[in-house]
């Protein structure tokens, strides 16, 4: 890790994005107490987590892997064990029913599906209603219909008052469930902000693609700037500009011109196309 500072706002959903073995994790561990920084210090609620652990025990939430529940565990018996941790505890059948779990109440924990192992792991997390919760590559490998359930249950989390601290690799999850991220990349944090803003200060280039088979069409369109004719047969250009009002300029300017288009769309950029062009790469598996 070298000089990572960042600063997570209360009532937030922030998240840690970057490729595997970014040093994201080792950083999760770090805010929770769980590794000792070589410098430097962390303070979460007030609280140093080496320090102050037992206290910030009771007030955080985290996310436990499949690794620390035995196979033939049942959902209720590991929600009430871990309910046994805190002072403090909500009502179990009531979180089971929240996350959609109220009808494996009694199934082994083996039998289970990725989607389902992820909500129990997030209701041991919140067993003890804790101020912050701290999820770390909570979707990877789940499938897309599992996935976007999971997106939801983070967001009804933040929403009854909980800070949510996340770390992910895919640039999807960050752009749909975070108010803010913080891009690491070799242990270094390289750009913070929101989704919104980064795409806006790093990637404002947008794109508008459409078909036409009428004449001389880029002498008729030059005034929007060059435009780039695909391969194939279709004949599909791109025009390429920026601006919050790039697009309606070149919708009235197809129209001032009486085109004749079909396949009309727009290519706006994504976070992460942001974070190709900070880190240079794709995401590494």
């Amino acid at each position: 890790m070298d000089d990572v500072s960042l600063q997570v706002l209360e009532g937030e959903i922030f998240g840690l994005i970057g490729p595997n073995g970014a040093g994201k994790t080792t950083t999760m561990e770090c805010v929770q107490g769980h590794r000792v920084p070589d410098q430097g210090t962390i303070s979460v609620l007030g609280l140093d987590p080496r320090r102050d652990a037992g206290a910030l025990r009771q007030r955080i939430g985290v996310q436990h892997q499949e690794a620390q529940l035995q196979k033939r565990i049942k959902v209720w018996e590991a929600v009430d064990l871990w309910g046994a941790l805190y002072s403090r505890v909500t009502e179990a059948d009531a979180l089971l029913a929240r996350l959609g779990l109220e009808g494996k109440r009694n199934a082994w924990f083996m039998t289970l599906s990725g989607g389902q192992k992820q909500r129990l792991f997030i209701a041991l997390a919140l067993i003890h209603e804790p101020e912050v919760v701290f999820l770390d590559e909570l979707t990877t490998g789940l499938d897309p219909q599992a996935r976007h359930a999971i997106w939801g249950l983070v967001t009804g989390i933040r929403e009854r008052g909980t800070t949510v601290f996340l770390t992910t690799h895919l640039m999807e999850e960050a752009e749909r469930l975070c108010d803010r991220v913080a891009i690491i990349e070799h242990g270094r944090i390289i750009e913070v902000g929101t989704p919104d803003a980064l795409v806006r200060k790093h990637c404002p280039q947008r794109a508008v693609v459409f078909t036409s088979d009428d004449v001389n069409l880029a002498e008729r369109m030059h005034r929007l700037g060059a435009i780039e004719r695909g391969e194939g047969r279709e004949a599909t250009h791109t025009i390429r500009g920026e601006g919050d009002d790039f697009v309606t300029e070149v919708i009235h300017h197809i129209a001032g011109e009486g085109l004749r288009v079909r396949d009309f769309r727009t290519v706006i950029p994504t976070l992460e196309d942001v974070f190709l062009k900070l880190t240079g790469h794709g995401i590494r598996d």
